[in-house]
C-alpha cells in the first residue's frame, strides 16, 4: 500500500489525502500515517513544484555534465559522488554504467558559467580523469511533465 500512496504523491505532490484514500480503498488516516513515517524515516525526500523557467523569463543554462573517475580505495566512486553533490550548480549526481562513471547536472546564468563550473571545480577532483559537457538546448519533459512543444526546433532543420 506504501508504493501506491507514494506512487500519487509522486505524481502530484498536492493530491489530497482523502482523493488518495478514495482510490485506494482505505481511510485518509492511513494515507496519512503513511506519508508520516515516510517522511520520518526519509523514503520521501522532499516535494518538488515543476517549472517551465522559459515561460517565467528566467535565463539560466543546464548541462549534463560526463564524469570519468578513479575509484578511491574502500569508497569507490562514492567520495568524488559525494563531493560533487555539495556544490550549488549540481542538481543531480548519478553512478552510471558505460563509457563515463558519473552524470552530473548543473545549472548556471549562462554557458560561460557553466564551462567555468567544469574547469575550476570539478576538473580539479584528484581521481577525475575527464569530463565531457552537454549543454541542454531545449526541455520537452521533466519528471513526467510534458513541457509546452508548440515552439519549433531550435536548429532550424534547413
Amino acid at each position: 500500500m506504501k508504493e501506491k500512496v507514494l506512487s500519487y504523491l509522486e505524481k502530484d505532490a498536492r493530491i489530497p489525502h482523502r482523493d488518495i484514500a478514495v482510490m485506494l480503498g482505505i481511510s485518509e488516516k492511513e494515507v496519512e500515517d503513511i506519508i508520516e513515517q515516510c517522511e520520518r524515516d526519509g523514503t520521501i525526500k522532499c516535494y518538488r513544484t515543476v517549472i517551465d523557467w522559459n515561460k517565467t523569463g528566467k535565463k539560466t543554462v543546464s548541462a549534463l555534465i560526463e564524469l570519468k573517475t578513479i575509484p578511491q580505495r574502500d569508497k569507490g566512486f562514492d567520495a568524488v559522488a559525494e563531493r560533487v553533490s555539495h556544490f550549488p550548480e549540481v542538481t543531480s549526481v548519478s553512478l552510471m554504467s558505460g563509457g563515463f562513471d558519473l552524470a552530473i547536472t548543473v545549472e548556471g546564468n549562462d554557458m560561460r558559467d557553466v564551462a567555468m563550473f567544469v574547469a575550476e571545480k570539478l576538473a580539479t577532483i584528484e581521481g577525475v580523469t575527464a569530463t565531457a559537457t552537454h549543454f541542454e538546448l531545449q526541455k520537452y519533459k521533466e519528471h513526467g511533465v510534458v513541457f509546452n512543444l508548440e515552439k519549433s526546433d531550435i536548429r532550424g532543420n534547413e
